[in-house]
């Protein structure tokens, strides 16, 4: 598989990278465990070499898991990212949200990125992922309540005690990016982009792409929508957020799979799936470095990864883009 160079980092990832928010449960309607873990490792034997995760993925769930799907693979062939910022563990920092954990207990998610939390928070996850460095360390979500300089002294204090190899951000506006950067060298920032939500195209990328910071590009089936099955009528498990989501109404879950059939010859004659063909041409996009696909078992792991193999063609990606301009979605 197609490994990217992260920034100005040492760290090389794979294109296609795991992305394991859902393995962890919370605000997925629930996972199981065994089938996480199969599809970590078909992840790796078909070429992904790179896991993203983070503390908050059922409360420290999803990096337990991913230690022991990675049980006997040599540590410098995996890049672990995780983060940190989101705890739920606190009343400290900023209140951002409401929720409940996998045992249905109640729970208030603070954004706390002080440098006393993010030490503590790097020495669990240490623990929990069963290693003693991570390649990619990223604060999870900016936290207004810490001075940005103060977050960024501490990765960089994590980068010289070798604790991690490079410090990277999570839904950071160009603006935040340029901040954080006047203490550490960011290495990359990690946003929401896909085929149907294209906002940091405005700022983010083209800031990106002048200071080389990579991109990392999470939900780029737009949570499973882009997968072409969801159908109108989809039940979600209890707890999955994407229940009452815009994208996930019956109007927007027509209009997309309609699209995603206008794609399906082209899929046919590559021998891939629609699915497949929007992972493909995310990764195309400028200032597009990675794409984070997540996987609840075997078979749709293979799939994701399988998307490295496929090559379009510039005419193939005017079609896609010229089809893609026909979505209009219903807000």
């Amino acid at each position: 598989m197609e490994k990217r160079k992260l920034g100005a980092s040492p760290v090389e990832a794979s294109v296609i990278t795991f992305g394991a928010w859902a393995i962890g449960g919370w605000m997925w309607g629930g996972a199981d465990r065994m089938d996480a873990i199969d599809a970590i490792r078909a992840s790796y034997d078909h070429g992904v070499t790179s896991i993203d995760t983070a503390p908050a993925y059922g409360q420290g769930l999803s990096e337990e898991i991913v230690a022991e799907a990675i049980q006997g693979i040599s540590r410098d062939k995996i890049q672990l990212f995780t983060k940190f910022g989101l705890r739920w563990d606190t009343t400290r920092g900023e209140f951002f949200f409401d929720s409940r954990d996998n045992s249905g207990r109640d729970i208030r998610m603070h954004k706390l990125a002080s440098r006393e939390s993010i030490i503590k928070e790097c020495e669990s996850s240490l623990k929990r992922l069963k290693t003693d460095y991570i390649d990619l360390y990223q604060i999870h979500w900016p936290d207004a309540t810490t001075p940005v300089a103060e977050t960024m002294e501490a990765m960089q204090l994590l980068l010289k005690q070798g604790k991690i190899k490079a410090a990277g951000v999570c839904n950071y506006s160009a603006a935040q990016m340029e901040e954080a950067e006047r203490t550490v060298r960011v290495t990359s920032n990690q946003v929401p982009y896909s085929m149907v939500f294209r906002d940091i195209e405005k700022e983010i990328v083209p800031y990106a792409m002048k200071h080389n910071n990579a991109i990392i590009a999470y939900s780029p089936l737009q949570r499973g929508l882009l997968t072409g099955k969801i159908k109108p009528g989809h039940q979600f498990n209890e707890g999955d957020t994407r229940e009452g989501n815009l994208y996930y109404k019956d109007e927007n879950i027509s209009r997309v799979n309609n699209f995603l059939d206008k794609l399906r010859p082209l899929a046919e004659k590559k021998g891939a799936t629609p699915a497949q063909l929007v992972i493909r041409w995310t990764i195309e996009q400028q200032g597009i470095t990675i794409a984070l696909v997540g996987a609840r078992n075997r078979q749709q792991a293979v799939e994701n990864a399988g998307a490295d193999a496929i090559r379009l063609s510039a005419e193939e990606m005017t079609f896609i883009d010229q089809e893609l301009r026909k979505l209009k979605l219903v807000k």
